[in-house]
């Protein structure tokens, strides 16, 4: 059985700082392309300096770029385009999340690429798109929540919040990484590149599409409500007799008459004509809720979650980091790996992504400019033209 890494061969080329970009490459990489990732010269990826809390390192870089061979180039000077060119005639695929207009001003665009290399996919991340008002607009992830209507549905009635991970770099960096994998496919048949435009406002908005289709037509938008749901009931947070916070959701009938006999110990709940539906418990929720946190605060956490586990009724643990580094279900599964870092080993995860015919790769996470003068040579550079490189601050 061939158990290559899918993308073996291909590689990629990425002009890439913050989140969308170094996570869409990152999944490549793990799928088997090499990944060369341009920076710039001295300090590298501005995301390698958001915090230091991994051995000294950026967590969020951590995160993003394992996998992955650095070079620092200067693109701004004319005299690195002969690296350029050498670079991006081997490579099949070029990503770039610079500032707008950035990648046009470099040369770096599609349009300029494409007769030169017509095997290329261009694969373009911004926050707003290439065109339209806010085009030109500089994106971080909390704006794009806003723009696209995220936080106007999370956190509590009193309180908007963002979301505690940078869903909207995630989200585009995700489309991005499915739309490469398309193109690439696409390629194979026509055996043409294309050009990949993908913006944070608009994947965020696909993600969205729960409360906007709720809201369709003019109608009254979720509410926001904390850690409920914002249409079905019971789902969400619910205090036990030690004090503690557990998750618990339920879908239909059949769960909500299982849950009054069987964890409630109360079946003429389930007749009640004020809960007999998901909409009415839900618009007597604050009812509802009271009645079960009543007779959740007889038993522990530990005792709910055995009643509720037993009666096969969905719930779970509000887990901190350190538990879920922790967690027998990702131990069982033997999600932890070890990779190597500038620092050191490191502990990460595998891949999500799990497949039968190949092992994803789990590489090290490069240091800056870690690779520039192999990859260089690689590219025909001698070693005397390397160092005049490096006299003339292009690497």
């Amino acid at each position: 059985m061939d158990n290559a890494v899918p993308l073996a061969g291909i590689q990629v080329v990425s002009v890439e700082q913050a989140i969308a970009a170094p996570l869409c490459s990152r999944q490549l990489a793990e799928l088997g392309a090499r990944v060369i990732k341009i920076e710039r010269r001295g300090e590298g990826d501005f995301a390698r300096a958001y915090d230091s809390r991994v051995k000294g390192q950026s967590s969020h870089f951590i995160w993003t770029n394992r996998c992955k061979e650095s070079i620092t180039l200067d693109l701004k000077q004319d005299a690195v385009a002969p690296v350029l060119e050498r670079l991006l005639a081997e490579t099949d695929v070029l990503i770039q999340n610079l500032a707008p207009s950035a990648a046009g001003r470099l040369g770096l665009s599609y349009e300029e690429l494409q007769h030169r290399f017509p095997r290329l996919i261009v694969c373009n991340i911004s926050g707003y798109g290439s065109s339209g008002p806010l085009a030109t607009k500089k994106a971080y992830d909390l704006m794009v929540q806003a723009e696209a209507g995220f936080l106007s549905i999370t956190g509590s009635p009193e309180h908007m919040a963002k979301s505690g991970i940078s869903i909207a770099d995630i989200a585009a960096g995700m489309h991005a990484y499915g739309a490469i994998l398309a193109a690439l496919i696409k390629r194979g048949r026509t055996g043409l590149g294309s050009r990949i435009d993908i913006s944070m406002l608009e994947a965020m908005v696909e993600w969205m599409g729960f409360p906007l289709y709720y809201a369709y037509d003019g109608a009254p938008p979720p509410s926001r409500s904390g850690t409920d749901h914002a249409s079905i009931f019971p789902y969400g947070a619910f205090r036990t007799g030690d004090d503690k916070i557990i998750m618990l959701g339920l879908q239909n009938e059949r769960e909500w008459k299982v849950f009054c006999e069987s964890v409630l110990d109360l079946p003429e709940l389930a007749s009640d004509r004020r809960f007999h539906s998901n909409s009415l418990r839900s618009e007597h929720r604050v009812a509802l809720k009271k009645l079960i946190e009543n007779r959740f605060s007889e038993f522990t956490a530990r005792q709910l979650m055995k009643k509720l586990n037993e009666a096969r009724i969905a719930c779970a643990s509000v887990n901190d980091m350190d538990a879920v580094w922790n967690h027998p279900q990702l131990k069982a599964l033997d999600r932890i790996v070890e990779i190597d870092s500038p620092a050191g080993r490191l502990k990460s995860f595998r891949s999500p992504a799990n497949n039968s015919s190949y092992q994803a790769v789990t590489g090290a996470v490069p240091a800056v400019g870690e690779h520039t003068d192999k990859i260089l040579a690689e590219l025909g550079f001698t070693a005397e033209q390397v160092a005049r490189f490096r006299q003339q601050e292009l690497i």
